[in-house]
């Protein structure tokens, strides 16, 4: 019986983006730029196009999200959207992504630094927060607190488009993100400018409500599980936790920012009006 000869099995085709079994056409048009903002959904993409200082690059919607948009919309379009069709979008964006027709490629954001923060408005720090869902519902409520700036990490954080920016629900365009290399280097010059460092931590030495706060102030967040890094913590000036009445004593890190976020805006405000 003579041997089989051996034939090298053929590699399978991987397509880079896409469902699999389907042609991506649009796949090629996809951006590798790393600098490149993507926002898909109706809040995200409108507050997009309001705003003044983004740089849009391209916007793709479906007839029936276009024709919304020139009625909803108070002013001319920045860019002409390129009319498709909604499984178009549904390959350039995550699975399962609610995209509402909108998709939206832009430059990011001008951000703030250290020495440009007015300390006027409560400044934020996120301490590895890695999960974007919960780094854009945060984002969402500090644009409804005013926050001035949200302060992350290179490293250990979500970028600032994708589901973050669909979580932020518009967000994103009201609050600039500041990304540090070293989170407690940069808390140590806000100190050194005067800002009040209060971390938050269920271990906190001191109820929330309790502290003396004033302006200039930021607060520190620490993710999920971990919480603060002992480094952020020797870095703030005083821990503050939450006290919950109820049974449930911890609560998921985009509320905890929000009860938070309403103690440290209440209490500077009242500061300054004294």
């Amino acid at each position: 019986m003579s041997e089989r000869p051996f034939r090298p099995r053929k590699p399978k085709f991987q397509r880079p983006y896409g469902r699999p079994g389907r042609r991506d056409n649009h796949s090629r048009q996809r951006p590798s730029d790393i600098d490149t903002t993507i926002l898909y959904g109706w809040h995200p993409v409108v507050e997009a196009l309001r705003n003044g200082n983004r740089e849009i690059r391209r916007l793709l919607a479906t007839e029936n999200s276009a024709r919304r948009l020139s009625e909803e919309l108070e002013q001319p379009l920045p860019i002409e959207p390129e009319i498709v069709r909604p499984d178009e979008i549904n390959r350039l964006v995550e699975p399962d992504a609610v995209h509402q027709g909108l998709y939206l490629e832009a430059d990011p954001l001008p951000s703030p630094t250290l020495d440009t923060l007015s300390g006027k408005r409560v400044v934020l720090a996120l301490d590895q927060i890695t999960d974007p869902h919960n780094v854009g519902a945060i984002v969402r409520t500090a644009a409804a607190f005013g926050v001035e700036a949200i302060i992350t990490t290179a490293r250990h954080s979500p970028a600032a488009t994708g589901v973050l920016a669909k979580s932020a629900s518009g967000g994103l365009e009201h609050v600039p993100f500041m990304i540090v290399r070293n989170l407690a280097d940069s808390l140590i010059a806000l100190g050194e400018r005067g800002f009040q460092r209060i971390g938050l931590d269920s271990s906190g030495e001191a109820s929330l409500g309790e502290l003396k706060l004033r302006n200039p102030v930021i607060l520190v967040l620490g993710s999920e599980g971990k919480g603060l890094r002992q480094r952020t913590r020797e870095c703030c000036d005083v821990i503050g936790r939450l006290d919950m009445p109820g049974a449930i004593k911890s609560l998921n890190v985009s509320n905890a920012a929000a009860i938070s976020l309403y103690a440290v805006t209440k209490a500077v405000s009242g500061s300054a009006e004294q």
